[in-house]
């Protein structure tokens, strides 16, 4: 059966974004038309000005992916290409901007657990003379922006070589801490000492900066890769007993760092909203009723070991935003098949629903006929519109926003983006 690939994480520079962007270029305009502004229905207002939805973009770190553009750059350079990407948010009449901080068990801010990350400078552990998150928080709310944080609690590092992480890297002062798979390395989510420390080194940006949203995106026990398997056979032996299965005690150490981690965020700072992002499909309804009528080759709950449709319906996140990066139509995961689906499982929960939207696929010849259709993203949100829980959509990623390759972005903000609007509470 044909897999359904989770998002693809380009390596390399993105090119250099202020050279595309114009920084400061539509703050006036931010000023001008703050978010939120609203008439009463009846009084010429369009429809997407009364209704309150999350309007966001990621913006990768990991390996350079949006930015900075390139390891190495000027202190001031980093700031005004992240300026340039707020700005173009503003432009796009977007509301939120997730940005990656953590994207190598390392920090785009001065954290006392890990080093700085080495897409900043080049050089892991090297402080860039700036504190980029709490300037990016400054920055996207002096934009009427809010700023989605978003970490990756497990992954250290693209590579094995722990000789070329920092000397200071917690994978190398606790190499029991850390397992190869897949060319990759990766924190054992089995040790509790293991999912202690990362939920500490996230909220440690949580008490010092005035985010909106602790953000996950998909990765929690790795994708699978075929022939290989995770060594974490020590850790259940330790701690698996009572468990009918080591894939039962797998989901239960990634439920643990859920129901973890959203207790601590509001005991912490309890304004902050909690978000995941996972890969779309939780079951296919072959393997569980339940499940949505799909056939994808990956399923969270068996696959990544993380119970995204549990996670829901318990209340432990504030907000889930499923990666449906297909085109409608797609017979193993139809767009038009999940939406409904997910619609239905928060119904009723208080969580809210936005939907991940593969914008970094419009105009890729090696994407399926709908994706060289520039109104396909606009078809989804038209889609979308017709299903009541829906409260709105997340683009990826942030250079695919600005190069727009075949204005499907463009087609997205003229029918739907009219004004700018406040994200939901």
């Amino acid at each position: 059966m044909r897999q359904i690939a989770r998002r693809s994480f380009v390596a390399g520079a993105a090119g250099t974004v202020a050279s595309v962007v114009a920084a400061g270029s539509v703050a006036a305009a931010a000023a001008a038309e703050p978010p939120g502004e609203r008439r009463a229905e009846g009084q010429g207002a369009p429809r997407d000005a009364v209704r309150r939805e999350l309007r966001g973009m990621w913006v990768g770190t990991i390996d350079n992916l949006d930015w900075p553009s390139k390891p190495g750059l000027s202190a001031a350079a980093q700031e005004a290409e992240l300026i340039g990407y707020l700005d173009e948010a503003v432009d796009r009449r977007l509301n939120a901007v997730i940005l990656q901080v953590r994207p190598s068990a390392d920090a785009l801010w001065p954290s006392p657990y890990e080093p700085w990350a080495r897409c900043l400078t080049g050089v892991q552990g090297k402080d860039p003379g700036w504190d980029p998150l709490g300037t990016a928080v400054r920055q996207a709310h002096s934009r009427g922006l809010e700023l989605h944080a978003w970490f990756n609690p497990y992954r250290v590092a693209n590579h094995t070589d722990r000789s070329r992480l920092a000397a200071t890297h917690p994978a190398r002062v606790h190499p029991d801490w850390a397992l190869p798979y897949g060319g990759k390395l990766y924190y054992n989510p089995g040790l509790p000492e293991v999912r202690s420390f990362v939920q500490d080194a996230m909220l440690d940006a949580v008490r010092r900066y005035e985010i909106d949203a602790v953000h996950w995106d998909d990765y929690f026990y790795p994708y699978p890769v075929a022939g290989q398997s995770f060594a974490d056979g020590a850790a259940y032996e330790k701690y698996g007993a009572g468990f009918a299965s080591k894939a039962a005690w797998r989901r239960s150490n990634t439920d643990k760092l859920v129901q973890e981690t959203a207790r601590r965020i509001k005991a912490v700072r309890p304004g902050v909203r909690f978000g995941i992002s996972p890969f779309g499909v939780w079951r296919n309804a072959s393997t569980d009723p339940l499940g949505s009528k799909s056939a994808a080759g990956v399923q969270t709950y068996d696959d990544l070991y993380a119970d995204t449709r549990g996670w829901i319906k318990k209340g432990w996140i504030d907000y889930i935003c499923p990666q449906l990066y297909w085109n409608i139509g797609l017979a193993a995961a139809d767009y038009a098949v999940l939406v409904p689906w997910w619609n239905e499982v928060v119904r009723g929960t208080g969580v809210d629903l936005f939907i991940g939207e593969a914008l970094y696929k419009a105009g890729d010849p090696d994407q399926p006929a709908a994706w060289r259709d520039p109104a396909e993203l606009s078809r989804h949100i038209d889609l979308a519109a017709g299903y009541d829980q829906v409260r709105g959509h997340a683009y990826f990623s942030g250079r695919a926003v600005v190069a727009d390759r075949i204005g499907a972005m463009e087609r997205v903000v003229a029918d739907h983006y009219r004004s700018r609007v406040r994200p939901p509470g």
